[in-house]
């Protein structure tokens, strides 16, 4: 009998207490499970990183749709995705957390600020999913729960999935499942889609921005257009690079870049991008005047994520040892490929990002004058993510290597 747990599919949007300014009023259990997300994220990022170029990915993301997955793990296959996704506590601790955490970031959604995230699931009609399983997915994840006919209607079911996320991200994730991806032996699709657009506190003015020389390395270059502005904002520096942050309209999300002194010193920067080096540098940053030169881009990823997941430390979910009999009481399905999707802009108005993530499941004393304003001149390689400043938690995380790539 072939035994497959599908594809994950993911795109864009966008720290726990050891991410950032003091969090929102929330659980400790939910507290341990941003955490854990965001060092499942760093984690990642370690990985993804090491071919050259940019990168962008939503590792909320792809937390929330392992995690819907995860609530159908039993034994092993269980035990190895909570440890490589540092789940926290039981099956039940985790996504009480998980519906906590999304009804938080839900309330960011203001005047100025889009945040929009959903999640849903297609089922094979028969055999039937355990009850259990389906009351998780509504109650935690607020799932949409739909029935498919993958045997027999492979290629219109994916078109229907593809449908729902284009239009959870405003088109801007297309084709997360690919051609071939659903089949007659497909059982089940999880998907998670979100979409972030949000305006700066303070915008960049247009007339500011100027193409100017983007250092790819010390020996090459590219026109880029810089933003340009002055701005009260949170500020830090080391001798190896220095970090800004930009909040979005309302305060509650907002945008950290680090920028390596030296021009080619991203690479070692990330090599030392751990939780303890992001939580020292938010509690370095001071709220200063800063003249701050940010490149205007676009960025768009994808990735198949099957393999590196397995090696980071969970190799029964995509085999024959896998064990998802929380999902239908059968010892017959298991996980066949994960894809990831990310879409990303930033520009002089704020920021635009989008991203899905499906899981398809398969049987198988002088007078001085005042010193001037520290310069933040991002005009070579750096590292940025985009995160709830009241719960901590990462949402998006990239790197910036192109801006005209």
């Amino acid at each position: 009998m072939s035994r497959t747990l599908g594809k994950f599919i993911s795109g864009i949007v966008m720290l726990s207490s050891i991410f950032g300014s003091a969090p929102r009023a929330q659980s400790a259990q939910t507290q341990a499970l941003v955490q854990g997300n965001n060092a499942f994220a760093l984690e990642l990022y370690a990985r993804l990183r090491i071919p050259p170029g940019n990168l962008l990915f939503s590792p909320y993301s792809i937390s929330t749709c392992l995690a819907m997955t995860y609530a159908g793990a039993r034994g092993d296959t269980e035990t190895q995705m909570a440890r490589v996704f540092h789940f926290p506590g039981d099956q039940a601790q985790v996504h009480a957390a998980f519906g906590e955490l999304q009804r938080q970031l839900g309330e960011a959604a203001k005047e100025g600020i889009e945040l929009n995230i959903a999640n849903a699931l297609w089922a094979q009609k028969e055999p039937p999913l355990l009850p259990a399983f389906l009351q998780m997915a509504t109650r935690e994840y607020n799932a949409n729960v739909n029935q498919a006919d993958f045997r027999t209607a492979a290629e219109p079911a994916r078109a229907e999935i593809n449908q729902w996320v284009a239009q959870q991200t405003k088109d801007k994730i297309q084709e997360i499942l690919p051609p071939g991806s659903i089949d007659a032996m497909t059982r089940m699709v999880l998907a998670n889609a979100i979409y972030f657009k949000g305006t700066w506190l303070k915008q960049f003015e247009k007339g500011e921005t100027r193409d100017q020389q983007f250092h790819l390395s010390s020996a090459r270059q590219v026109q880029a257009p810089l933003m340009h502005h002055t701005d009260e904002v949170r500020y830090m520096e080391e001798d190896a690079f220095q970090a800004v942050e930009l909040p979005y309209k309302g305060g509650e999300l907002s945008m950290m870049v680090l920028l390596p002194r030296n021009v080619e010193g991203c690479s070692g920067l990330e090599a030392y991008l751990t939780p303890a080096l992001l939580s020292r540098s938010l509690s370095q940053m001071k709220k200063q005047k800063v003249e701050i030169f940010l490149p205007r881009f676009k960025l768009e990823s994808k990735f198949e994520l099957q393999q590196l997941l397995a090696k980071m430390g969970m190799p029964n979910a995509f085999g024959a040892a896998a064990d998802f009999s929380g999902m239908d009481g059968t010892r017959n399905l298991f996980i066949s490929a994960v894809f990831h999707k990310a879409w990303g802009e930033v520009n002089e108005e704020g920021t635009e990002a989008a991203a899905a993530t499906a899981v398809t499941i398969k049987r198988s004393a002088l007078i001085k004058e005042p010193a001037p304003p520290p310069v933040f001149r991002a005009d070579h390689p750096f590292i940025f993510l985009i995160r709830d400043t009241r719960s901590g938690s990462l949402l998006f995380l990239g790197r910036l290597a192109n801006p005209s790539a």
